[in-house]
């Protein structure tokens, strides 16, 4: 006999408390095996798919696709143990279990082993959601069946419901003689329209009028052809009808959106932040990558990016101002100066605005950090990062030029203590040489944190930045 199991949302790391239900991957009456991703689900974090430490036959879900549930909730239930998909004969659908009271697994719904012939083991995984690598099992729909009247096994018939008609007939006219509508709004809306709505045919139950009815009339009387009459003396105003102001749209903030909206009201309210912009020559800088991408004895390396070269930049002016690699502490009133830089980019996907992180940047090179800048910005747009892929940046770099805008005044990402941010690169007049020239002009911004320096350190920092823009070459000392 089959033992129904239940698996209980899993702890995905990180300190992370819930989780909404993105999309789910089985359905109830589907056999699945141990470790098959069962549900996709969103965390403030990342989008990980969960796999079911139990195989068997799907007999509950619970919370449909968009529900938020907190950590340690009900997920669904399992029947372990069935030799055939009659084994889960008499199963409801829709989150409940005829079996639920009496099979359920331990209380965690995350181990113990079931009992009974056939029956499956968990899988003994620990951190759950990252997905497995074992291939899914082809699902299998189990038709739920039940007792007829003479015993036999029958497929289960969902009881029809009476008709609507036979629920208000009894209403019909109640208000209104014998006209055959219940909706207060119907008959408002005829009498708002100069309607009779004892001359109109109804298309609901029984005739009953409904206010697809009405708007179908008033559609036909204001497209019939006007019929010129004699003024009639005093004539009675027309009636004017007036659209009920749409409601506003109420978007929650949760999942991704909500992680960015605590985390950058945070910043505001512990960072006295302050923000130095330059403009910068950015022509050298371009002529520069033109060349790296031209070929020659390189043959088919991969093109350098913008944004990579900028982060080699950051890398090689966070070594001369370790001051802005740092974090405060603030119950020790104490700057964390932070030996590794592991830089964050801002990249923008369906999602919402996510920060990759990229591991020991002043360990790598252009390229090397072309790459993994590349890996990283496929992965957030696929949805496919994890926690650990978003968290522990030392520094962030932000390319908002990309949106085709010049500046602006970035948000520190929590806890950190600068970002640096980077206009668009357009042609503009410059004095270069001392003549007027086009070229190729970004504007850079930095928001520091003014507890870990002051605006001397800050202003090198962006000067530098800036200095390794117009002169590539400067970058040949740290190499």
């Amino acid at each position: 006999m089959a033992q129904v199991l239940e698996f209980r949302l899993p702890d995905l790391g990180e300190g992370l408390t819930e989780a909404e239900i993105v999309r789910w991957l089985v359905e109830v009456g589907d056999v699945v095996a141990v470790d098959q991703p069962v549900v996709e689900v969103e965390t403030a974090k990342a989008m990980v798919e969960v796999p079911c430490p139990y195989g068997g036959v799907v007999t509950a879900r619970f919370g449909a696709e968009g529900t938020e549930l907190p950590v340690g909730s009900p997920l669904l239930t399992v029947a372990v143990g069935a030799e055939s998909p009659e084994g889960a004969a008499g199963l409801t659908t829709g989150g409940e279990s005829a079996a639920a009271g009496s099979g359920t697994g331990g209380g965690d719904g995350g181990g113990g082993d079931s009992s009974g012939d056939g029956a499956a083991s968990g899988s003994g995984n620990v951190l759950v959601g990252y997905g497995t690598t074992a291939p899914a099992a082809r699902r299998r729909r189990v038709r739920p069946v039940v007792q007829t009247a003479n015993g036999a096994a029958g497929p289960r018939e969902t009881p029809r419901t009476a008709p609507e008609a036979s629920v208000t007939g009894a209403l019909l006219g109640a208000a209104d003689g014998p006209v055959p509508v219940i909706s207060p709004l119907v008959r408002r809306l005829a009498r708002e329209s100069g309607l009779d709505l004892r001359q109109l045919d109804g298309s609901g139950p029984d005739g009953l009028i409904l206010r697809t009815d009405v708007e179908r009339a008033i559609r036909t009387a204001e497209s019939a052809p006007a019929v010129v009459q004699a003024p009639a003396p005093d004539p009675a105003p027309a009636p004017v009808t007036v659209a009920a102001p749409a409601p506003a749209m109420r978007v929650p903030l949760k999942g991704v959106r909500g992680a960015v909206a605590d985390k950058l009201s945070r910043s505001r309210r512990e960072i006295p932040d302050a923000t130095c912009w330059v403009d910068a020559d950015a022509t050298e800088l371009m002529a520069a990558r033109t060349a790296m991408n031209s070929g020659g004895s390189l043959g088919s390396a991969p093109k350098v990016s913008v944004l990579a070269l900028l982060a080699r930049i950051c890398t090689a002016a966070l070594a001369r101002f370790p001051e802005l690699n740092s974090t405060v502490d603030t119950e020790a009133r104490e700057i964390v100066r932070l030996p590794e830089v592991h830089l964050g980019f801002a990249a923008q996907t369906g999602r919402g605005l996510v920060v990759p992180v990229v591991r020991d940047a002043h360990a790598r090179n252009v390229e090397s950090l072309g790459e993994e800048i590349v890996r990283l910005t496929e992965a957030a747009r696929a949805g496919r990062l994890t926690p650990a892929q978003l968290t522990g940046g030392t520094f962030t770099l932000n390319n908002y030029g990309v949106f085709g805008v010049d500046g602006s005044t970035p948000i520190i990402n929590h806890p950190e203590a600068a970002m640096l941010g980077v206009g668009r690169i357009v042609p503009k007049p410059w004095v270069h040489e001392g003549e007027l020239a086009v070229r190729k002009v970004v504007q850079l911004s930095l928001t520091f944190d003014h507890r870990v320096c002051d605006g001397g350190t800050a202003g090198g920092f962006l000067r530098y930045v800036a200095d390794c823009v117009e002169q590539p070459a400067l970058l040949l000392r740290t190499l």
